[in-house]
C-alpha cells in the first residue's frame, strides 16, 4: 500500500451527512439492553434485563405450560435485587420486581423463559416469579402502590395464560415444594391481595 499518496479531501459536511446516513439504523433499534426479542411482556414494566448465566432460555408456554405464580419479598433493597439479578455468580432471578414506595414493576427475565426464582425446577419451569421489595417481617414495606400494581400484573398473567385466580395458583415462596423460605411472611395481607387481584 501506498502511504504517501494523498487520500480524498472529505469536507465536513460530507463527513457528518455520513456519520448521520450510518447512525440512522441504530436510531430504530430497541434499546441496546434489551434482549433480542426486545420489548417487555407487561406494557407498564420497564425493562431491567437479568443477566443470561441467571435463567434459562425457553419458549414458554409452547415448551412448558405457565400455570402459577409465585409471590416473592426480597429480603433486599430494589436497587440491591437487581444487582443480584444482574450478577452471574447469583444463579437467581424473577421474571419481575416490584418497588415498595410507588409500585414500580421492572421485568427483568421474559416470560417465555424460565427464571431462577423457586428453588424447584418443576415450579420454574410451570411459574412467573414476582418478587416484591421489602423483609418478611417488615410488613411496611407493603405499601398500598405495591399491592395494587403488582395485584394488576397478577391479573393481566393470569388472564393472559388463563390462570385461575385463586390461593392454589397464586402461591407464596413458602408454598414450593422442597424449599426453606418463608416468605412473604405473615406480613403479606392474602385476602387483600387476591381481592385486588379478582377486580383488577
Amino acid at each position: 500500500m501506498d502511504t504517501n499518496r494523498p487520500g480524498p479531501q472529505l469536507s465536513r459536511r460530507r463527513i457528518l451527512k455520513g456519520a448521520a446516513l450510518a447512525a440512522a439504523p441504530y436510531t430504530l433499534l430497541p434499546d441496546a439492553r434489551a434482549d433480542a426479542r426486545g420489548a417487555v411482556d407487561y406494557p407498564a414494566a420497564e425493562w431491567r434485563p437479568a443477566t443470561t448465566g441467571n435463567y434459562t432460555s425457553s419458549d414458554r408456554p409452547e415448551d412448558y405450560t405457565i400455570d402459577r405464580v409465585i409471590i416473592h419479598v426480597t429480603q433486599e433493597t430494589y436497587p440491591d435485587t437487581l444487582a443480584i439479578f444482574q450478577n452471574p455468580q447469583k444463579k437467581v432471578s424473577a421474571h419481575y420486581l416490584v418497588r415498595s414506595a410507588d409500585g414500580h414493576v421492572a421485568q427483568c427475565v421474559h416470560e417465555a423463559d424460565i427464571a431462577w426464582h423457586a428453588g424447584n425446577w418443576d415450579y420454574n419451569t410451570r411459574s412467573i416469579g414476582i418478587e416484591h421489595e421489602g423483609w418478611v417481617d417488615r410488613p411496611a414495606y407493603f405499601t398500598d402502590a405495591l399491592y395494587e400494581q403488582s395485584a394488576q400484573l397478577t391479573a393481566a398473567l393470569c388472564a393472559k395464560y388463563d390462570i385461575p385466580r385463586d390461593r392454589e395458583h397464586i402461591i407464596g415462596h413458602y408454598q414450593v415444594p422442597g424449599t426453606d423460605h418463608t416468605d412473604p411472611g405473615p406480613g403479606w395481607d392474602w385476602v387483600r391481595y387476591l381481592r385486588l387481584v379478582n377486580f383488577a
